[in-house]
């Protein structure tokens, strides 16, 4: 089983542009997070895929694998799928350039689903962690993800899921982190099926999948990490990287 990882990065960030070039304890956001993704030793290559030349330079100049996408794309799946198309591998891990605190247990997490899914049940495994928190449970820029008995996902949202009309019902709150593991066939899919409008009014690229009868095996993790969206957030990452 040929398993690669992938970085989409784009410079044109909405909320924060040119986070990822942002610095954090000497080098930026992105080589951050390329470097620690290699540094997991989980895959057979790691390359950071993006339109941006500044980007892309900067993998390069400092000895890391990166790709020019040729067409321009809405979501970082989409990035992804055009770099793979020709690729021969199984697995391609998402890892988002903004979390440059990605660890490798988790990802180890993902990898381990598909060693198990003998009757290739599993289209795509995604990482969650539990959140009691209500300011997080109830921000949009938290996309919350509720599951089945087996950690399949049923929904994804920006709104607090499932909505406590009763509080003392034992309902617990998972925030998605963005780092999907997919199946090569499961990610060429998604790249020529057109977005249907759960996605389109949530703006969140794995609902297409639930939308299309894909299967998303969601892992529980504690490492919360930093997701690097706004400069307050590059604030608490310098913190944490001293």
């Amino acid at each position: 089983m040929k398993i690669i990882s992938m970085i989409p990065a784009r410079y044109s960030a909405s909320r924060f542009p040119g986070k990822l070039m942002q610095d954090l304890g000497g080098k930026t956001v992105i080589l951050r997070t390329y470097e620690a993704t290699v540094a997991t030793n989980l895959f057979d290559d790691v390359f950071v895929v993006t339109d941006s030349d500044i980007i892309y330079n900067e993998i390069v100049n400092n000895g890391g694998k990166a790709i020019m996408s040729i067409k321009e794309h809405d979501c970082g799946s989409d990035r992804i799928a055009e770099a793979v198309e020709s690729m021969d591998v199984d697995i391609v891990i998402n890892v988002q350039g903004d979390e440059p605190f990605t660890d490798k247990e988790s990802l180890a997490k993902l990898i381990e689903v598909f060693k198990k899914d003998h009757d290739r049940n599993v289209d795509l495994a995604s990482l969650m962690v539990h959140i009691t928190n209500l300011d997080e449970i109830n921000n949009p820029n938290t996309v919350k993800v509720i599951i089945d008995q087996s950690n399949f996902a049923l929904y994804f949202s920006r709104s607090p899921i499932p909505y406590p009309r009763e509080n003392n019902v034992g309902v617990k709150y998972y925030k998605h982190k963005g780092v999907y593991a997919f199946r090569k066939a499961a990610i060429l899919d998604f790249y020529r099926l057109p977005m249907l409008p759960l996605e389109a009014s949530e703006k969140i690229e794995c609902i297409r999948y639930l939308e299309y009868g894909k299967r998303i095996k969601m892992v529980k993790t504690d490492v919360q990490g930093v997701e690097i969206d706004t400069p307050e957030d590059l604030e608490r990452a310098k913190k944490m990287w001293k």
